[in-house]
């Protein structure tokens, strides 16, 4: 699924992918990676976990397509007791390029997210983070007390609607 979304005047595009194998998500993903440190001998085979995982991406684009601003991953997770269960959005990864941090990207990035989990009557969204807390509570996240990711990272979670 190859989704452009209109730019309104703004000089970025916002395409929504599915597919991993998309040369923009992998380049971009690529670079988010070498942000971290991390050094990934196998490319391949991470994109192909990713495309058998599901979920999407939001990949936000200069408006010639030249350079990726930033992306966020995305997908729903069933979360289930005896009783209870509910599908949340999940943030997977997301990431805005150095260059247009500070700009308003990352946020327009999240609202996507949370738009698209809402037109897919999903209500909740759910992420972990270890270096942007702060960044999420100010689009509206908060930490998510008694909730443990398997990572050791902490979890927030924003009600949305």
């Amino acid at each position: 699924m190859n989704k452009l979304f209109e730019a309104d005047g703004q000089n970025w595009s916002d395409i929504m992918i599915s597919d991993f194998s998309n040369p923009l998500f992998q380049a971009a993903f690529k670079q988010y990676f070498s942000d971290m440190g991390y050094c990934i001998e196998d490319w391949n085979a991470v994109f192909e976990e990713m495309n058998e995982d599901g979920g999407a991406a939001f990949v936000r684009t200069t408006l010639d397509g030249d350079k990726v601003i930033g992306f966020l991953q995305f997908s729903s997770i069933k979360i289930s007791s005896w009783f209870f269960e509910e599908t949340c959005g999940f943030i997977r990864e997301f990431w805005v390029d150095g260059e247009y941090r500070k700009n308003g990207h990352g946020a327009a990035l999240i609202r996507l997210a949370e738009k698209h989990f809402m037109d897919n009557g999903i209500y909740t969204s759910i992420l972990t983070t270890d270096t942007a807390a702060r960044f999420y509570e100010k689009n509206g996240y908060g930490e998510a007390l008694g909730c443990k990711a398997k990572n050791g990272d902490k979890v927030f979670v924003k009600h949305l609607g």
